[in-house]
């Protein structure tokens, strides 16, 4: 089979090509180094080691494939921890650091035959939205080198869709799987907080933090959910007929780049005439319900946790050599806030937790209730990728708005009351970048959010993928005439 065609595999297709040995592993994997060494311009890496990953996938040949993931190699956030490649959250005092056990999700998809294909690049400790690390260097959005790929799991989805691995793992705290996942062009899916184990990830927050999968089809997504979460497998497509959507337009849809607003309205013409009920109801003072929430919680929690994960580490790392090594200036911002005058109070962050947050919870759970929705639909993003150094405010619609605070609006809210979220590929724009569009369910519906998700990923059937970069087509030539 040639490479394009292996690279271009789901990790389902994979899996059954490795299972019926009409591939063998290190077939697969030497066409998967061969395009992360093609596509290195796009920095979607911090660390790998193709060697080992060659001699993982030649015991696999040599054996019965054991698990439903045996020979799919995953690309890895940095701030999961594995015990052979290290574990560095893309900032300086941990580059180098080596954990002494693979987190509790790796490990799982470890357990399943799944291997280590690298670790992902990120934004500077999972705190922001760009990708772009002064320590690490910039990740680019395959779809335009010179655009963003979102952040903080930039790497990851970088990775899956430039078909330099099948699927991969990210975190997410307010948008971090979903959001590169919109500006990518594949799925990436944030599941009720607590459904996968939170220990051995650098955190934020204990209580907003969870790892997510990405991979570039929904079914993938099912399959690296169920590992994750040690549940069966999801089977078959519900139906779209006669199924309750709620589409909340205030504030979900309001102030969007045009083409995403196109995009949006295209999709939700799609399910109407598919038979979905769409439920045009706004969710009142939901902005300022989470405005109470977000900030005050994350920052309150991320020393006391950063803490707790570098004591379990054993590592004699310190919370303030990590700050002390920031790299990043939106991150350094962000962290000597909290740890000086201006930090969050003890008070204030018990009011977020015990009482916003319930009212926030409360409000979606009447949501549903009330208009009697399976779901809610709306655009993961209100822009689509922007320009690498646009870190401080971007231009949406004539207005240059914060960049962090625009691109995380829709995607915050369901994230602070712990609801599962899903971000789908739907289309491009006319200048080829994707478009993503979330689908949010009840907290503790995932299987159900994951079962829409199939069924509105059928009816899109979002086929597109990004074209090689004039940087890859420079090495190609030069390796050529060597």
């Amino acid at each position: 089979m040639p490479q394009c065609e292996l690279t271009d595999l789901s990790i389902s297709e994979a899996g059954r090509a490795l299972r019926d040995r009409t591939v063998s592993c290190r077939e697969y994997v030497e066409a998967l180094i061969g395009q992360c060494e093609t596509k290195r311009d796009l920095n979607a890496f911090v660390s790998h080691d193709f060697d080992a990953l060659l001699d993982a996938a030649d015991t696999v040949d040599a054996c019965e494939p054991p698990g439903s993931l045996s020979g799919i190699p995953l690309a890895i956030k940095d701030n999961i921890s594995t015990n052979t490649l290290s574990t560095s959250a893309a900032t300086s005092a941990l580059q180098g650091f080596v954990a002494r056990r693979n987190a509790p999700v790796t490990q799982a998809l470890f357990d399943a035959g799944a291997l280590l294909g690298a670790k992902a690049n990120m934004h500077e400790l999972a705190f922001g939205i760009t990708n772009n690390n002064p320590v690490t260097g910039a990740c680019r959005n395959p779809y335009d080198l010179s655009m963003i790929p979102g952040g903080s799991s930039g790497g990851v989805a970088v990775a899956v869709a430039a078909r330099m691995m099948p699927g991969g793992i990210g975190t997410d705290t307010g948008g971090s799987v979903r959001l590169p996942a919109a500006l990518c062009g594949v799925v990436g899916f944030r599941p009720s907080v607590g459904r996968y184990p939170g220990s051995g990830i650098v955190p934020i927050s204990r209580t907003r933090d969870t790892a997510g999968p990405i991979a570039r089809t929904v079914a993938d997504v099912c399959l690296l959910d169920s590992v994750m979460a040690r549940v069966d497998p999801q089977e078959g497509l519900c139906g779209l007929d006669g199924i309750r959507l709620g589409v909340p337009r205030d504030p979900f849809y309001r102030n969007l780049e045009a083409d995403v607003a196109a995009e949006a309205s295209r999709v939700l013409d799609q399910l109407a005439k598919a038979g979905a009920v769409l439920i045009e109801a706004d969710i009142a003072d939901l902005s300022e319900r989470n405005e109470a929430v977000g900030f005050p919680i994350a920052l309150f929690e991320f020393a006391e946790c950063l803490s707790e994960y570098l004591g379990e580490c054993g590592t004699a790392i310190t919370v303030l050599d990590v700050f002390e090594g920031i790299g990043s200036p939106d991150v350094k911002g962000i962290v000597g806030g909290q740890l000086g005058d201006d930090a969050i109070s003890e008070a204030t962050y018990r009011r977020a937790l015990e009482v916003e947050r319930p009212r926030l919870q409360e409000l979606y759970a009447s949501y549903f209730g009330r208009h009697d929705v399976e779901a809610l639909v709306f655009p993961t993003s209100p822009v689509v990728a922007r320009p690498i150094g646009d870190d401080v405010t971007i231009d949406l619609n004539g207005e240059r708005l914060p960049t962090f605070a625009t691109y995380i609006r829709n995607t915050d809210p369901g994230s602070n009351a712990g609801l599962p979220g899903l971000s789908l590929p739907t289309g491009l724009t006319p200048a080829g970048l994707p478009v993503g569009m979330e689908i949010d369910a009840p907290v503790g519906a995932d299987e159900r959010l994951l079962a829409i998700a199939a069924a509105v990923e059928s009816l899109v059937e979002f086929k597109a993928a990004p074209a090689p970069g004039p940087g890859w087509i420079d090495e190609q030539n030069r390796r050529m005439t060597q």
